[in-house]
């Protein structure tokens, strides 16, 4: 067995071996096990890695990927927990349906205002366009705002607007601790 490992250490790695690395260096800069400093320094090595002995000295020293389901060390990055209240659902509810309907409450009062104007400049009630804009965009959204609410759209988009969230922030901690410990460039 032995011999088959120190085999398998000298076999030349192919780029789905490098890349397999590089996606595992990746979550663990995001999950804070390295530096950006040793991310980017490892990642370098992982591209110029010609064997498998030479990938797994990178990466030996970082624990075995879990499965977040299996992992009870830590709650995984993006995970984000339903909502304890049925309050919070409905101001999750509440902050969708501003994001979806806040562009069509936007323009329709500008379009209208350009129909008003150009009236009152024409001296007389013209063809009353803006309901071509209003009106089959008004019926899409309905359409959206009742499929999505009835399949938890509100939830989904919550989730995904704290994820975008704790990535700026993990962004914006690796930043300032790469600027206040790193190495001068």
């Amino acid at each position: 067995m032995l011999a088959g490992m120190e085999g398998r250490d000298g076999m030349r790695a192919a780029d789905a071996d490098r890349t397999a690395v590089a996606d595992r260096l990746r979550v663990a800069l995001d999950e804070g096990r390295l530096s950006l400093y040793e991310y980017d320094e490892r990642l370098q090595q992982a591209y110029a890695a010609r064997t498998y002995a030479e990938l797994d000295a990178l990466v030996s020293d970082l624990p075995a990927v879990t499965p977040p389901a299996a992992s009870a060390l830590a709650e995984p990055a993006d995970a984000v927990p339903a909502p304890a209240h049925p309050a919070a659902a409905r101001r999750a509810a509440a902050r969708w349906l501003a994001e979806v309907w806040l562009p069509y409450l936007q323009v329709v009062p500008i379009v209208v205002a350009i129909w008003a104007i150009s009236s009152l400049y024409a001296r007389d009630l013209l063809y009353f366009w803006p309901g071509w804009v209003a009106g089959p965009w008004g019926a899409l959204l309905l359409v959206r705002t009742v499929t999505g609410l009835a399949g938890g759209e509100p939830r989904r988009w919550e989730a995904e607007r704290e994820r975008r969230r704790r990535r700026k922030l993990a962004k914006r901690a690796r930043r300032r601790a790469l600027e206040a410990g790193g190495p001068d460039e």
